[in-house]
């Protein structure tokens, strides 16, 4: 984009127009609030002008200063707070107006949400451009950095639409649902591949992988770690911060002026919002980070203008109603799989559907604005969508809609920055559906093993061949029976004496705590002899890890056993309908040190294609089996072509290849 292209967007003129337009439509809008509120009175002809020119000055000036201070107001009530603060600044400011009433802060508020509402009307109808209002509004806050120079090289924004599989964006872009990837696509100026993920096909393991280029001992999105009694979340933001921890050298993807938004860790990212990792508040000095912008500092940018937050707070009621019929619509269906949709649920969905889609917008425009070199951005309303609703269920084809426009907005909007950008679209992994777990069988994988590990010894059952003989290999043995310490105290539930469950969408993981590290296959057989034989045998179960002292890393499953070390099959292969890649992704996890005792991945059923999470979700992932495994990627054709991606460590070396050949420096150089 040329320098007077650039011009254009923040002539003078367009300013003091549109300033004009605002005053007449506020001074206009007071006028219908006179004639609809019994409280509010502007007798005379001059004082709407004169109240609209107070209210839009008190919107544009004072409105931002007073959000610093209410700024947590404003995020937890949605915005409507911080309108009780402007509302009592309106109050105020009409007070000094001789002859307009205003009978108090209800009226003061209810006045200052309908001007809002009106603004964003005429807005809309007035085609007037809010990204180029937003970007003089920020290219004023930027005056006071100095000029970057004119031979910046290209930036890289990474788009990341979580959970989006690479199965469901093909069939999108076909049937119309992503018209904007489809655009890049039919013009030949992007390329979609596929990636495949660790066994861990979940968020924590692809991001910290993406921007760290390591997701080493990452095994699920919770995992238990035996050394501490400790059940490690991704989404807590002390276990996000300890995550990053063991895996960041300050080299991170976007450690040179990146920015990072809605994400789990920050990539060293000297600029981050609403990223979990950097929830400095929450967390002991220790593992506190500086950074350059505050957490909040997206949602501050984003509600300090008022017909935003306006905004958000009606998209996220409409979002309410949508999820609230798309339930309803399910249940009178008799739609299956499903799950459970109430509660707060309706109202907590919002908060990754609208409300940090928009502020990651908004953060994403403000760095294209300031010249952040790379940028990585989650959406992650999809996600959380598909979990609850199903991987393309018609509302949450709707949520997809949603995201593909605010992709497209971001990629016209990429053209008025500093330097030139181009945008990649990425997911850290896709979502196989299915039955939940416990609702297919009756119990849940926790409820199972507390059950074969705590209770009487069950009848003898015939079963698979594996099962047959893990039992023929026990044969006799004397049942040890557990029985827990009146004085034992733990931080982590305990569902049998000495045994912990931990659950990750299709991955279950089952340690015995009473043993040291890694417990061998021939100590468990030992110890409970009954449960390995259910479970190898149970339909909800493709395949188990287990770790031999005879044989080293063993997958079990049904019909067969696949030792790893060794790469001898007996029987059938329990890995076979999980692809070419799955050895050495299992392979790898039995590395890991926090590696659960046994590792257990859902039945994958390739007829259907479908799979029983162990979680209450219909849409899940978290394994291998299905679409949860593959991720996909859309990248500039003119980019080195990235050939074959496995695992998410692949996309980092990839992503730095593309930024050394743009132009940008290395970490640390």
């Amino acid at each position: 984009m040329t320098t007077a292209e650039r011009g254009r967007l923040f002539r003078r003129g367009r300013s003091l127009a549109r300033f004009a337009l605002v005053w007449l439509t506020t001074s206009l809008a007071l006028v219908g609030m006179d004639d609809l509120l019994d409280g509010f009175a502007m007798p005379e002809e001059w004082q709407p002008l004169v109240c609209g020119l107070l209210l839009s000055l008190l919107t544009a000036v004072v409105w931002p200063q007073v959000l610093r201070v209410a700024l947590p107001l404003a995020l937890f009530t949605l915005g409507i707070g911080s309108f009780l603060v402007l509302g009592a600044g309106a109050v105020a400011a009409f007070a000094v107006v001789p002859g307009v009433e205003v009978n108090g802060l209800r009226t003061g508020f209810l006045v200052v949400v309908g001007v809002s509402a009106v603004s964003g009307v005429v807005s809309s109808v007035l085609a007037i451009d809010e990204d180029e209002v937003f970007f003089r509004r920020a290219r004023r806050r930027s005056r006071r950095c100095p000029d970057p120079g004119p031979d910046l090289p290209p930036g890289l924004i990474f788009l990341q639409v979580d959970g989006l599989g690479y199965d469901v964006v093909r069939r999108a872009v076909r049937d119309g649902d992503m018209p904007t990837l489809a655009r890049w696509l039919a013009e030949d100026s992007h390329a979609l591949v596929r990636w495949q993920t660790d066994w861990s096909s979940q968020t924590g393991a692809s991001v910290c992988g993406i921007l760290h280029g390591s997701n080493h001992d990452i095994l699920g999105f919770r995992w238990y770690e035996k050394d501490r009694d400790h059940v490690m979340a991704c989404a807590h933001p002390r276990d996000a911060a300890e995550i990053e921890r063991r895996h960041s050298n300050g080299r991170g993807l976007l450690a040179v002026d990146g920015a990072s938004h809605g994400n789990l860790f920050t990539g060293d990212a000297p600029h981050v919002s609403l990223t979990m990792s950097a929830v400095s508040v929450l967390l002991p000095r220790g593992l506190r980070r500086r950074r350059a912008d505050r957490v909040g500092a997206g949602y501050y940018a984003y509600f300090a203008n008022p017909v935003n937050a306006l905004r958000t707070l009606g998209s996220a009621l409409v979002d309410i109603v949508r999820e609230v019929s798309a339930s309803a619509r399910q249940r009178r269906a008799g739609v299956v799989p499903r799950v459970p949709r109430g509660g707060i649920y309706p109202i907590a969905r919002t908060g990754t559907t609208v409300i940090s889609r928009d502020v990651v917008v908004s953060a994403v425009l403000e760095d294209m604005l300031n010249g952040r070199p790379v940028v990585y951005a989650d959406f992650l309303g999809y996600d959380e969508v598909a979990h609850h609703s199903g991987i393309e269920r018609f509302d949450t084809l709707a949520v997809l809609r949603a995201i593909d426009q605010q992709i497209g907005r971001l990629h016209r909007a990429s053209r008025l920055g500093p330097r030139p950008y181009h945008l990649v679209v990425l997911s850290d992994h896709g979502q196989t559906q299915g039955w939940a777990f416990a609702h297919r069988f009756g119990e849940s994988l926790e409820e199972l093993v507390g059950r074969l590990c705590g209770g009487p010894a069950p009848e003898a059952v015939s079963g698979g061949p594996v099962a047959t003989r893990l039992r023929e290999r026990v044969t006799g043995a004397r049942r040890i029976e557990h029985r827990p310490r009146e004085d034992e105290r733990h931080e982590v539930t305990r569902v049998a004496p000495g045994v912990v469950v931990v659950v990750s969408g299709h991955v279950g993981m089952v340690s015995f705590t009473e043993h040291e590290g890694r417990v061998s296959l021939e100590t468990i057989e030992r110890e409970y002899p009954d449960l390995l034989p259910a479970l190898v045998d149970h339909p909800g179960i493709g395949f188990m890890l287990v770790r031999s002292d005879v044989h080293g890393p063993v997958v079990l499953g049904r019909d067969g056993v696949h030792r790893l070390a060794s790469g001898e099959v007996l029987g059938e292969d329990p890995l076979a309908l999980y692809g070419e890649h799955a050895p050495d992704l299992i392979r790898r996890v039995d590395t890991f040190p926090h590696c659960a005792d046994i590792m257990i991945n859902s039945r994958w059923d390739p007829e259907t294609g479908e799979a029983s999470p162990f979680e209450i979700h219909v849409g899940s992932h978290g394994g291998l089996g299905g679409e949860q495994e593959r991720g996909f990627l859309i990248h500039p054709k003119e980019f080195e072509p990235p050939g074959e991606l496995v695992g998410a460590e692949s996309l980092h070396r990839l992503f730095r290849v593309w930024l050394t050949k743009l132009g940008h420096p290395e970490p640390g150089v």
